[in-house]
C-alpha cells in the first residue's frame, strides 16, 4: 500500500491510512500474544496431568495468562478515537490557600512522574506560580499514544490529607484541586476557526527562564468568542510558536466539546466540573493514614508515596473499567 508512487499524494489521507493500519496492527498482536498464551498454558495443563510437570509452573502460566487478558479487556474500552490522542492535563488549586496551591504542584509532579515512567513527552504549556508555595494552575501537554485514553478518567477533584507542613501547631488539614483532561487532535482531524473569532493578549510570561521571561512579552492568550474557551501559552521563548501551540490547544478543546456535543455525553468535563470543596471529590489521598483511594471504582492502595511518584496505572485501569461497567 505505502509503497504505490500515488499513495503519499496526499499526505494527510495517507497518515490517516497509516495510523488506522498501526491500530489494526495493535488489535492484532492482542489477540495473537493471548492466543499464544493460552496454548502454553493447556500445555502445561496436560504435562501436570501426565506427571511431568508441576503446579508452580502451571499457576504462573496462568497468572500471565490472566493479566494478559485483563489488559486486553481493559484496552477494549479505549474504543472512541479521541482516545487514541496525547492530552493536555490542567491542574487548578482550589479551597485551601497555600495548602491548595502546594497540593496542585504535588499533583504537578505526579502527573510529570506517570507521563515519563509511561515512556511520554511532557512540557508546561502555562503555569501560574502561589503567592507563597506552590501553584495555582498549571497545563501540561504529554505526548504519546492512548494517554487520553488512560487520563480521560483523572477530570475531577482531588482531596489530599495530611499533616500540614505550612501549619506550626501540625494540624490536619484538607485541600482540594481540580483535575481536567482534553485530548490534543493531530492533523487527521481538521477543526476550522474563524480567526475574526479570536482575541489574541500577549503578556510576560512566569516562573523559570531567566531574563528573558521578564523583559519581553512572549505569553499569549487566546479567546474563542462562540464558546468563550480561553487558552494561555507561555511554553516557548518565541511569541509566535507560543500563538501556534495556543492555537492548537484551543482547536483540542472545541473538538472535544464537539465530541461531547455529538456523543451527548456529559460524564467527560463538564459533568466533573464541581465545586473544589466537600463532597465533590472523585480521589482521596490520605497522607497520614497511608491510603488512597478513589470514590468511584473504590479501588485503594496503601502505597502513597509511590502514587504520588506516578504509579497511577492501578487507578487508571480500575476507573476505565468503572466506566464501562465491568469488575
Amino acid at each position: 500500500m505505502s509503497l504505490d508512487p500515488n499513495f503519499w499524494n496526499d499526505s494527510k489521507a495517507a497518515e490517516k491510512m497509516l495510523k488506522e493500519l498501526k491500530a489494526h496492527k495493535v488489535k492484532v498482536k492482542q489477540y495473537t500474544d493471548i492466543e499464544t498464551v493460552l496454548e502454553d498454558l493447556e500445555v502445561l495443563f496436560e504435562f501436570l496431568k501426565e506427571g511431568m510437570g508441576t503446579e508452580e509452573e502451571v499457576d504462573a502460566k496462568y497468572l500471565i495468562a490472566s493479566e494478559l487478558i485483563e489488559e486486553t479487556e481493559m484496552k477494549t474500552t479505549l474504543n472512541k478515537p479521541e482516545d487514541e490522542m496525547s492530552a493536555i492535563v490542567e491542574i487548578n488549586a482550589g479551597a485551601g490557600g497555600t495548602e491548595a496551591c502546594d497540593w496542585a504542584e504535588m499533583l504537578e509532579r505526579m502527573y510529570l512522574m506517570w507521563g515519563e515512567k509511561s515512556g511520554h513527552k511532557v512540557s508546561a504549556i502555562s503555569r501560574v506560580d502561589g503567592d507563597v508555595a506552590g501553584i495555582k494552575s498549571v497545563s501540561l501537554e504529554i505526548t504519546g499514544e492512548m494517554v487520553y485514553g488512560y487520563l480521560k478518567g483523572e477530570n475531577g477533584v482531588h482531596r489530599l490529607v495530611r499533616i500540614s507542613p505550612f501549619n506550626s501547631q501540625g494540624k490536619r488539614m484538607t485541600s482540594f484541586a481540580s483535575v481536567f483532561v482534553h485530548p490534543v487532535i493531530d492533523d487527521t482531524i481538521e477543526i476550522e476557526v474563524n480567526p475574526a473569532d479570536l482575541s489574541w493578549d500577549t503578556f510576560r510570561a512566569s516562573g523559570a527562564g531567566g531574563q528573558h521571561v521578564n523583559k519581553t512579552e512572549s505569553a499569549v492568550r487566546v479567546r474563542h468568542a462562540p464558546s468563550g474557551v480561553v487558552v494561555e501559552c507561555q511554553q516557548e521563548r518565541s511569541q509566535h510558536l507560543n500563538r501556534e501551540k495556543a492555537l492548537k490547544v484551543l482547536k483540542s478543546r472545541l473538538y472535544e466539546l464537539e465530541v461531547q456535543k455529538q456523543l451527548e455525553e456529559r460524564d467527560a468535563v463538564e459533568s466533573q466540573k464541581m465545586k473544589n470543596e466537600w463532597g465533590s471529590q472523585i480521589r482521596s489521598y490520605v497522607l497520614d493514614d497511608r491510603r488512597v483511594k478513589d470514590h468511584r471504582s473504590n479501588y485503594q492502595t496503601s502505597q502513597t508515596d509511590a502514587v504520588l511518584g506516578g504509579d497511577l496505572d492501578a487507578f487508571l485501569k480500575a476507573t476505565l473499567m468503572y466506566r464501562s461497567g465491568k469488575n
